[in-house]
């Protein structure tokens, strides 16, 4: 009988990565509590080190708690990344994991003596920012060891998908409309608000919310939230409409999209075309009653998906996935650009969270799906890349997600409920993620796929609750 790959009490493969997720998310924990503005004046409140000496003034016993939590969460943090690194040392792990844990337990410590000077001589006696660097950096390399193993583990050399067959679409019955006349206004009201895309929009127009939220704190004016997300409405109507057209041959190859109106001639492509550029200006309308530069965006969004994204990305890259993400982060930079007419430095922090949670979102349904895309002619990473490289590329794009949301708690005044929704949300999507790389269904890729929306829409409620509630109190 052989021996089990690593020590007691972790003994399994599936344990041991169980291991490096939860050590990665209690480095995150650490990371996102430094860069929290609340949080870190509170613990700037404790001048001493190791220890906190007791506060003068009596209303300080709060924020002296917080130092005190932190600083044992510190502890115990340290002693978790010291014993992952062992089991790793002494057990199965190979030697990528290894070295990548041997620089998070080397950096911990200079991270500890960063923190003690901080809280000792005060944050400006150190280069900004320098304390959060190193704390990425360890959360970095944990989750490269995370997603290396799990390569190991759970993955192949080569795992590309063979060409599936095509479906059977010759002798599929004509479509048969209703007979009466209100049943068929019905239908074809329903295929136009169907072309819209409507799925996309309550999310999206979350991220436009969460960029206004940001930008006027508890000032926002119910007119300008009316427009803004008016004017979003229409234009992701408007580019799901052109995306429609432009698809509607591809759409009857593919099993999830045969139904679509284009793909079963319910919609003429002339009248569809007709109601996106009806759409379009509505929508042009709508945002120029705000600004310019929020019709620009709008416009450039639109202009993104429908011809940049559909035309040339979706069907030549592996990288439309990636690069598509611009679409979907555009709505943080309109909201933002609704409230000021410019553009912010936390509005290009919302968007590059939207950027880099993409790939991570979408690649589980790209796994779920991959059969029809490749029926398709779409080269999605599992497609072209196999589903190897695409979960280890999930946990990657997990991992850049996280640290572009410590990026914009650090450069706003988000507070400990936007950062304790990144850390439950975040662990939750590692955990599906690293659970998908053990199931390998396509019900476990849709486990991951509404985690990371989860995710996003909690993240994105915290944004607004902190901006417009708990920053106004």
């Amino acid at each position: 009988m052989s021996s089990p790959p690593f020590p007691r009490p972790i003994e399994t493969r599936s344990r041991f990565a169980g291991l490096l997720a939860a050590t990665a998310v209690g480095v995150y924990l650490l990371v996102i509590v430094g860069a929290t503005t609340s949080l870190t004046n509170a613990v700037t409140a404790c001048t001493s080190w190791p220890v906190c000496a007791p506060p003068t003034n009596p209303l300080s016993q709060t924020e002296l708690a917080i130092a005190w939590g932190h600083r044992i969460a510190a502890v115990l943090v340290g002693l978790l990344l010291i014993g992952t690194t062992l089991v790793a040392a002494i057990g199965d792990a190979t030697q990528r994991v290894r070295y990548a844990l041997y620089a998070a337990v080397a950096l911990y410590p200079v991270q500890v003596a960063v923190g003690a000077a901080t809280a000792t001589m005060g944050p400006q006696a150190l280069i900004p920012g320098l304390h959060l660097t190193i704390g990425v950096t360890i959360f970095a390399f944990v989750v490269l060891a995370l997603a290396w193993d799990l390569e190991v583990t759970t993955g192949s050399s080569d795992d590309r998908m063979e060409p599936p067959e095509p479906i059977d679409t010759g002798d599929a019955p004509p479509r048969q409309l209703p007979d009466g006349g209100l049943a068929r206004v019905r239908l074809t009201a329903y295929a136009y608000f169907k072309m819209m895309k409507p799925r996309l929009m309550w999310l999206l127009c979350l991220v436009a919310a969460a960029g206004m939220a940001l930008a006027a704190g508890p000032d926002l004016e119910a007119s300008t939230i009316v427009a803004t997300l008016g004017g979003g409405v229409l234009a992701i109507g408007a580019s799901g409409t052109f995306n429609h057209v432009l698809e509607r041959d591809v759409d009857q190859q593919m099993s999830r999209t045969a139904d679509r109106p284009l793909a079963t001639d319910l919609i003429p492509v002339r009248n569809a075309l007709l109601f996106g550029l009806f759409l379009t200006a509505a929508s042009m309308t709508v945002f120029l009653s705000i600004n310019v530069l929020a019709a620009a965006l709008g416009l450039v969004a639109i202009l993104f998906y429908s011809v940049v994204y559909t035309l040339l990305l979706k069907p030549n890259t592996v990288q439309n996935t990636v690069i598509g993400g611009f679409a979907g982060a555009l709505p943080a930079l309109i909201g933002w650009a609704a409230v000021t007419n410019e553009i912010g430095v936390p509005a290009l922090a919302l968007a590059g969270l939207i950027f880099l949670w993409t790939p991570a979102h979408f690649y589980n349904l790209a796994l779920a799906y991959q059969d029809d895309y490749a029926r398709g002619g779409f080269p999605m990473m599992p497609v072209v890349r196999g589903e190897t490289v695409t979960r280890k590329h999930i946990l990657y794009y997990i991992g850049a997600t996280l640290v572009g949301a410590v990026a914009l708690v650090w450069l706003t005044d988000l507070g400990a409920l936007y950062s304790v929704t990144v850390v439950c949300f975040g662990g939750l999507f590692l955990w599906f993620a690293v659970d998908l790389h053990f199931e390998q269904t396509e019900r476990a890729a849709f486990r991951a796929f509404h985690a990371s929306n989860a995710f996003l829409g909690a993240v994105l409620v915290a944004i607004l609750v902190d901006a417009l509630v708990a920053v106004g109190a």
